[in-house]
């Protein structure tokens, strides 16, 4: 049984589902397809009363909904909770602007007239990380279906509860049957599932291996993909940041969601001026965290969502040992029931080292000194990834001119990389392409149709 949920705090099986069969899947693509031609009709206003109805049951149910993604993949409750607070918003915040957003564009041709008018173009797959399981659901399916296009989301097998509560919310906010669809099927289904002619464009969020998977087969079907996969973020630490509310914010920067986020920062790149004084005070902190049930409102540091994380992390954390690593802090499975791993620091990082080049995934921090910082800038940009990354310095306007020489597609200074309802996300390189959240989230999957108005006797 694939589709199930384990609790990572104790590795217990909770709850199985069975896969969909292909006819069940069938089934969900054609009431999609069937939606689309009606919902493509409807009004803004609309659109935006039942994304409103959605945002409202999300904050009404926000304690129950909160702890089924604690349950399933172990994140921290109050975290939990804002999380079903920060979705909630970004229904509304579509509800609010799409239709500004989506407004035709004026042009002003040599002759004649002109408007681009932004179009839907029907039923779109979204395949979906466990992470964020609301999180990552809103910021795909909010913009899109404000659009007027129509979802099918085939979410992480290790998080099927969450999964179906966003189909259940649909129904009981009176969304039309069809338009918002959740799919048990594995990853390897979907990637099949591309092909179908009446899908006509995928989202992943994710990790390379599926996000190469699920591109391949939609350039096979020329179909658009945004993909959003791994990160490897840089916290830049210059000689003259406030060290104190650095590793503040170092802290929350690696350590929230249990270190698993595709924009935690993970690379801390001190110069040497300070590198001493932070590497301690950070050690410090990571070193009293408190770790242990998720559900206790006390615990600072949960499991890992899953065994095979768990497993897959600390081999990570040994293999870079073997290779040259030094462990400042933690290095190994926390002696407890479930999938925990301590907090961890690795020293001494190298090229050719895993830690160096991989995603870590969990509770581990890369820590580099540098000597300056050009020498920090270039440490950053030597990566596969280009999600985000994070400048610490008292002087904004030197720190504006770092993060035009880092390479990724999101730089904060003096905050690790974050996300909100108004701030386009996205990266480069080998995270991925495309944009989400924000207006620029709500281009991907649209016809920016052209209509011309010609006189007839205007110039051929």
């Amino acid at each position: 049984m694939s589709i199930q949920t384990i609790n990572p705090n104790t590795n217990k099986t909770v709850k199985s589902f069975e896969e969909m069969t292909e006819k069940e899947v069938d089934a969900k693509v054609s009431k999609a397809h069937h939606a689309f031609t009606n919902w493509k009709e409807t009004s803004y206003h609309q659109r935006a009363d039942l994304l409103h109805k959605v945002a409202t049951l999300m904050r009404i149910k926000k304690s129950e909904l909160a702890k089924t993604i604690t349950l399933e993949m172990g994140k921290l409750l109050g975290q939990a909770e804002g999380e079903i607070d920060l979705s909630a918003d970004i229904f509304d915040y579509y509800a609010d602007h799409a239709e500004n957003f989506l407004e035709d564009k004026v042009l002003d041709p040599e002759f004649g007239e002109a408007i681009i008018r932004n179009s839907p173009i029907g039923v779109l797959l979204g395949v979906m990380p466990w992470n964020f399981p609301y999180y990552q659901v809103a910021r795909f399916a909010a913009p899109n279906i404000m659009v007027g296009n129509t979802i099918l989301l085939k979410h992480a097998s290790i998080v099927p509860q969450c999964a179906a509560a966003i189909e259940e919310l649909f129904r009981e906010a009176e969304a039309p049957e069809g338009l918002y669809n959740n799919l048990f099927i594995t990853g390897k289904h979907a990637s099949a599932l591309v092909s179908d002619k009446r899908i006509k464009g995928v989202s992943l969020t994710g990790g390379e291996k599926a996000g190469a998977s699920i591109a391949i087969e939609a350039g096979k079907h020329l179909k658009k993909v945004v993909l959003e996969l791994g990160g490897n973020d840089a916290f830049i630490i210059l000689e003259d940041a406030d060290i104190e509310k650095t590793v503040e914010w170092a802290v929350m920067g690696r350590m929230n969601n249990n270190g698993q986020s595709c924009i935690a920062s993970k690379r801390f790149i001190a110069v040497e001026a300070i590198a001493d004084e932070f590497i301690q005070k950070f050690k410090d902190k990571l070193s009293k965290m408190k770790v242990g049930d998720p559900m206790d409102a006390t615990t600072e540091l949960g499991p890992l969502s899953s065994e095979e994380a768990a497993v897959h992390l600390a081999d990570q954390v040994k293999r870079s040992v073997t290779e040259g690593a030094k462990v400042l802090l933690g290095g190994k499975r926390a002696n407890r029931e479930g999938a925990f791993m301590e907090p961890t620091i690795l020293t001494d990082l190298k090229p050719g080292i895993a830690a160096y080049h991989e995603e870590l995934f969990g509770p581990v921090a890369s820590f580099y000194v540098v000597k300056d910082e050009q020498a920090a800038i270039n440490l950053a940009n030597d990566s596969d990834f280009g999600l985000g990354g994070s400048i610490f310095t008292q002087d904004i306007e030197r720190g504006k001119r770092v993060a035009d020489q880092i390479d990724s597609g999101m730089v904060f200074i003096n905050h690790p990389t974050w996300t909100q309802a108004d701030l386009p996300f996205g990266g480069t390189k080998r995270s991925g392409f495309g944009r989400e959240l924000s207006a620029l989230g709500i281009q991907e999957f649209i016809n920016k149709k052209l209509i011309r108005v010609s006189k007839l006797n205007d110039p051929f």
